[in-house]
């Protein structure tokens, strides 16, 4: 699938509407950085770049992953799966559905390993330590790093998985920084319930877009999987599915 900007903001959007699941998630740990060392903006920073190095990497190897299954219908199964999952997150953000933390605690037999290695890094004593700290904490079972992973394996390709999940982190930067650096009116102002509703709407209504589009399409899709998600923006495409779903 050709990745477009729509799926750069998309996948942006993504981390950014989850900011209320992320502070309740990864909080804790970014307050501990401060602890053992006086260089704070240094650790800080480096365990942001640590988190979304892992969700580049698990973004390209998902790509790689899906993309080694050349069926149509593969492709199709992907797009709706990272739809379901868009709005399976959006409606557990607004508190009206809880049934995507079911993946969390399935994941929890992969992390625990991984979180009893990243005991061992604190107190963080440099800035190395807290990269790998936010690696490790990259590949913690969450629901919404799962939503966003299946949408970058619909890219079928390591490049544009890695860009889509680079986006979703960047997406889950304001969040995190604001509580890195003590910014509480930027921490408060995104843990509204107003915006933290808005944000779950927002994000089920991605999900609801991209069903829709993927049923309205499913016939193309299945003879060109390499299309984008955001083709039917442009008029060569629609040109072109109009001409197959009419005969002429």
């Amino acid at each position: 699938m050709t990745i477009g900007t729509a799926d750069i903001l998309a996948g942006f959007a993504i981390g950014l509407a989850g900011t209320g699941h992320c502070l309740g998630m990864c909080g804790g740990i970014v307050a501990a950085l401060s602890l053992g060392t006086h260089k704070i903006q240094h650790t800080q920073w480096a365990y942001q770049c640590g988190r979304i190095t892992s969700y580049v990497a698990l973004g390209a190897l998902f790509g790689v992953l899906a993309g080694g299954i050349a069926i149509a219908e593969w492709a199709l199964a992907l797009r709706y799966l990272a739809g379901a999952l868009m709005v399976a997150m959006g409606l557990a953000l607004a508190e009206l559905w809880r049934g995507v933390f079911v993946l969390e605690r399935g994941g929890a037999f992969l992390w625990n390993p991984i979180r009893k290695l990243s005991s061992g890094l604190l107190p963080i004593r440099s800035a190395w330590q807290s990269f790998a700290l936010g690696a490790c904490w990259g590949l913690m079972p969450c629901g919404l790093i799962y939503s966003a992973l299946a949408w970058s394996a619909t890219s079928q390709s390591a490049s544009g998985g890695a860009a889509l999940m680079g986006a979703f982190g960047l997406g889950t930067l304001p969040a995190m920084l604001a509580t890195s650096f003590g910014a509480s009116s930027i921490h408060a102002l995104l843990r509204h319930r107003g915006i933290k509703l808005f944000t779950a709407w927002f994000l089920i209504g991605c999900g609801v877009w991209t069903l829709g589009i993927t049923s309205m399409h499913s016939s193309h899709l299945l003879q060109h999987p390499d299309t984008s998600l955001s083709a039917p923006q442009d008029p060569h495409f629609q040109h072109n599915q109009h001409h197959h779903l009419h005969g002429h």
